[in-house]
């Protein structure tokens, strides 16, 4: 009997011992989430090795250096439509370095074309073939409805000068000179590239026809190199 109650008495203090130590034993704090990762992340304190003095070098970043966006150049202003020739031609002038032809009227505007020259266009004809067209002071002398080439201004080419030169030469001066359109054999609305004429100046169909319509005999036409 006291065997049992020595058993029972070591059991109820082993019990309010343990109670005890449930009590008065330090409890471990719960561990704090991980804040949500919102980015780049501060390195953490001491290093990658517990104990010992961060040796990392601080973070650099470089300056932004992106240059300003660059303004797109502004676009050339379009051209403004030339007016029509609508009343007689005054005068005409042909500017062979710049390959333009530049028409007055009497009433408007000047109005300016682009031309077309003799296959071989630098400096004056002299003689039959050459492929140049020549400079100096001429006059419309026909107008010619049914030409090789789509509607014709004849010019007074050769005129004495050039024919008392060739004499003297013993050559041919050529002549034939005109300002005139495309040639009939092309397809309609076709223009020929380049410098193809055999001296004359050519410019398109519907030009040719803008100028034949108020052209007349006698208009002077000036040729420059």
């Amino acid at each position: 009997m006291r065997r049992l109650g020595g058993i029972f008495a070591t059991l109820c203090m082993a019990a309010l011992l343990w109670g005890l130590w449930l009590v008065w034993a330090p409890q471990p704090r719960p561990t704090p989430a991980p804040p949500p990762v919102t980015g780049r992340q501060p390195p953490e304190p001491g290093g990658p090795w517990p104990g010992l003095p961060d040796f990392r070098l601080p973070e650099f970043r470089l300056p932004d250096l992106r240059w300003p966006p660059v303004a797109r150049p502004p676009r050339p202003p379009q051209g403004i439509p030339q007016a029509p020739i609508s009343s007689p031609v005054e005068r005409i002038l042909i500017e062979k370095s710049a390959r333009r032809m530049t028409v007055w009227q009497q009433q408007g505007p000047p109005r300016s074309f682009r031309i077309a020259l003799g296959f071989s266009p630098q400096g004056d004809k002299t003689r039959q073939g050459d492929g140049r067209t020549p400079e100096g002071l001429f006059r419309i002398d026909r107008l010619n409805r049914n030409s090789a080439f789509h509607l014709s201004l004849g010019l007074d080419y050769p005129q004495p000068h050039h024919r008392a030169a060739a004499r003297r030469g013993g050559y041919d001066p050529g002549g034939d000179i005109m300002i005139h359109g495309q040639p009939n054999q092309v397809p309609e609305g076709y223009r020929v590239k380049g410098d193809w004429t055999a001296g004359c100046i050519a410019v398109t169909n519907a030009e040719i026809e803008e100028i034949f319509a108020h052209a007349r005999i006698g208009t002077p036409v000036e040729i420059r190199p």
